[in-house]
């Protein structure tokens, strides 16, 4: 099995590269977020690769980190989630975002992911709850986004999770702290409350 690549990018064209290892061009598919972070046409670069092989074809997805590999082969052992559907997964969200959307069963932010509806969104927050209980984020505990972090404090006042959903989801700020949002949130609803 291939594990990594190391050569020069040949063409771009997502979600797929060509990568040319000593003249051999590999064709490689690629998460939005590996896709974005690649340098230019014609420099090197190194992927983590997850290797699939069938009867029909032999496919090669690349990965600019180990932790993004680890979260592709987890979701590809949930039931029903195959190689394009953690694909689109981890185009549609960062790692971080995935992970804090489990924690929060936050279903919403993973049904708005190209190719997972409702009950694959259900599934992967059932299947995935123990997956992340079993193995720890790779260096570490992964540092929550600021909007799942201000999910979970407004869900420890009381608030229930869709309610504390549609608190945040009126939240506009970018770039905000967690602090912000909560504070944003917690006016908008004091807003609500005051008028008759």
């Amino acid at each position: 099995m291939i594990g990594s690549l190391a050569g020069v990018i040949t063409a771009k064209e997502p979600p797929r590269l060509l990568l040319e290892v000593r003249g051999v061009g590999y064709e490689v598919d690629v998460p939005m977020s590996t896709y974005l972070a690649l340098p230019p046409l014609g420099s090197a670069v190194q992927l983590r690769i997850h290797h699939v092989l069938r009867e029909d074809a032999s496919l090669l997805f690349g990965f600019a980190t180990e932790s993004e590999r680890e979260l592709f082969r987890a979701l590809l052992k949930v039931n029903g989630v195959g190689p394009k559907v953690a694909l689109a997964v981890l185009s549609g969200v960062s790692a971080d975002a995935f992970r804090a959307a489990i924690a929060t069963e936050d279903v919403a932010t993973l049904t708005k992911i190209p190719g997972v509806g409702r009950k694959t969104g259900e599934r992967l927050l059932v299947e995935m709850r123990d997956h992340f209980k079993e193995i720890p984020a790779l260096g570490g505990a992964v540092a929550e986004e600021p909007r799942a972090e201000a999910l979970r404090a407004l869900q420890a006042l009381g608030y229930k999770p869709q309610e504390a959903q549609r608190m945040l989801d009126k939240v506009n700020v970018a770039g905000a702290s967690t602090e912000d949002l909560i504070r944003a949130a917690l006016q908008g609803a004091a807003l609500k409350q005051e008028r008759p």
